[in-house]
């Protein structure tokens, strides 16, 4: 994992797991005060300090003795704490090397947690849960920086990622965009494939006042349930998800005219008009009104599938 820091615990639990202490305004201060911790802005760090939402969190996540838990951006350790005392072991990911000795510290009493010192973005999670979890599924779960929350839901829906849920906490707005079907404001790429690999659920919804530092927005706990079977019969997965992104990055455009401008594709001003008509719809629509169904439909008219 090139730059990847592996930090293992060394140290063996007692008979009694211990009891997650972080997570209360007192307990977090404490911490970033005996560390001295800056907040850096550029990763978005809002730490959680209300217990209810962390069991929240646990509850949805459904985590058990049995499984490997992926955590992104544990920050201090708060949720690491309740997750590896309900999981059979953790791998916590955290960017900021300025955090690492605080999880350290703050995670000594576990033996089933393992930091690593990377970007998201750059790790191996195939490689991850073939070793720590024999390729099964794992679990995954996060408080998601709101700058970077589509790049790591893509990145985990996209790449194939073997879990079996993903439950983040994450901006409301983006919450109810991955929920969303036509005819909405927020309805757009997001929705389509996070809809398109998973059944998303709104779990909780949490005020600002549930962080340190206090964010401007709200924020949700949305679980993302892997569909068993492919939601839709598509022929080409990227082309439809390029058609996709083609559709919603000019959105006052018609479909066609929105498809014929994108870069990622080379499909001539007739082509595109005849696959159009060919799913039925009129050269006057515009793509934010197309379900993932018709999409699917679209994207198999291109790659030559029959419907």
């Amino acid at each position: 994992m090139g730059k990847e820091q592996t930090v293992k615990k060394e140290q063996k639990m007692s008979d009694k797991t211990p009891i997650p202490y972080l997570g209360t305004p007192q307990a977090t201060t404490a911490v970033l005060e005996k560390y001295h911790f800056v907040f850096q802005k550029k990763f978005g760090q809002n730490f959680l300090i209300d217990p209810r939402v962390l069991e929240k969190i646990i509850a949805a996540a459904e985590i058990t003795k049995d499984d490997f838990v992926l955590e992104i951006g544990p920050g201090i350790g708060t949720m690491t704490q309740y997750l590896c005392a309900s999981a059979r072991e953790v791998a916590a990911v955290e960017i900021d090397k300025a955090l690492i000795p605080i999880l350290e510290d703050t995670l000594k009493e576990y033996d089933n947690v393992q930091i690593i010192n990377e970007d998201i973005l750059k790790v191996d999670i195939g490689k991850l849960a073939r070793e720590k979890n024999q390729g099964r599924p794992i679990k995954v779960v996060a408080n998601l920086p709101y700058y970077i929350t589509t790049p790591i839901i893509m990145g985990l829906l996209e790449n194939h990622v073997p879990f079996e849920t993903i439950t983040i906490m994450v901006q409301k707005e983006v919450a109810d965009r991955m929920k969303t079907g036509p005819g909405s404001k927020d309805y757009g790429a997001l929705s389509l494939a996070v809809q398109y690999y998973v059944k998303p659920e709104i779990v909780a919804n949490v005020p600002p006042n549930c962080f340190m530092p206090r964010p401007n927005v709200g924020s949700a706990v949305i679980r993302l349930t892997r569909h068993r079977e492919p939601a839709l019969d598509v022929r080409d997965e990227k082309l439809m998800f390029r058609l996709i992104r083609a559709s919603f990055n000019q959105r006052r455009k018609t479909l066609v005219n929105g498809l014929k401008n994108s870069p990622d594709l080379n499909f001539s001003r007739e082509e595109i008009e005849a696959a159009v008509t060919a799913i039925g719809k009129p050269l006057t629509i515009r793509g934010e009104t197309l379900t993932l169904e018709e999409f699917a439909a679209l994207a198999n008219v291109f790659s030559g599938k029959k419907e």
